[in-house]
């Protein structure tokens, strides 16, 4: 699915980001944990799956449609469960099918990927080319949530920032977007390349294998999912805190 606007502006700070147009591109591949019709036999007992971290990244959509409302930016996002199939591992990845859809046949797996996961990857992929030859300078935020605790360990984190620290200037518009967070909200435990690694597996990885870092930037951006169990205002601080963070950073990078 998609949210189309439009938002440009320059990077002109910093040895690592180049001086040329940025356009922000916002995706949600986790964002709900709907499956078609036709599969509900499989899901049948798995409502409890379905709603777990398993199932999807809970408050994941809200605040990537809030991003691209604020920041007139395309959107682009699944409803579907990640249990169906996950848009984020790559083609070769046997992860992207899941322990319910892993044990289908070959053909129907090949029919999940023409109609769920093939469409998604190849519009944003298309549409990045799009903004590329342009000559722009593509900012893509791919955002997630993490449940608080994992394998019985509380995870050390309120929001995490995925990057290849290998492409500088990834790196560095971490580094000025978590000292911009920390300079709104002191005690917001903000840490990069946690609870994931930046260079795992997934869509953002992909694809800047496919594009140079003088045109792409793909940065993950992680919420702990704690702060949708709290009430209503502590998450509406943190996401207007997000928004006011990078509209800040993105303004100290065009002067």
């Amino acid at each position: 699915m998609r949210h189309t606007g439009n938002c440009a502006t320059a990077f002109r700070r910093g040895d690592s980001l180049p001086d040329k147009p940025l356009s922000i591109f916002i995706t949600c591949e986790h964002g709900g944990n709907r499956f078609p019709k036709r599969y509900a036999p499989l899901f049948r007992d798995s409502r409890a799956l379905l709603e777990s971290h398993r199932g999807y990244d809970a408050g994941a959509l809200e605040f990537a449609r809030k991003l691209a409302q604020r920041l007139k930016a395309p959107l682009f996002f699944s409803a579907f469960t990640r249990l169906l199939i996950d848009l984020n591992r790559s083609p070769r990845n046997p992860n992207r099918f899941s322990e319910i859809t892993r044990r289908l046949g070959r053909q129907e797996k090949a029919s999940i990927e023409e109609c769920y996961y093939t469409p998604y990857r190849e519009e944003v992929q298309a549409e990045l080319v799009r903004y590329i030859r342009n000559d722009m300078q593509v900012l893509h935020i791919s955002v997630h949530s993490f449940t608080p605790t994992f394998h019985g360990k509380l995870r050390a984190a309120d929001l995490g920032l995925l990057y290849d620290p290998s492409r500088k200037a990834e790196a560095e518009f971490c580094i000025l977007w978590q000292s911009a967070l920390r300079e709104l909200v002191p005690d917001l435990f903000i840490r990069r390349n946690y609870p994931y690694r930046g260079t795992s597996d997934g869509f953002t990885r992909y694809l800047r294998d496919l594009f140079s870092e003088n045109s792409y930037l793909g940065i993950e951006l992680e919420v702990n999912q704690k702060f949708l169990s709290a009430d209503g205002a502590a998450w509406l601080k943190l996401q207007q805190s997000i928004l006011k963070s990078l509209s800040i950073i993105i303004s100290r990078t065009t002067q």
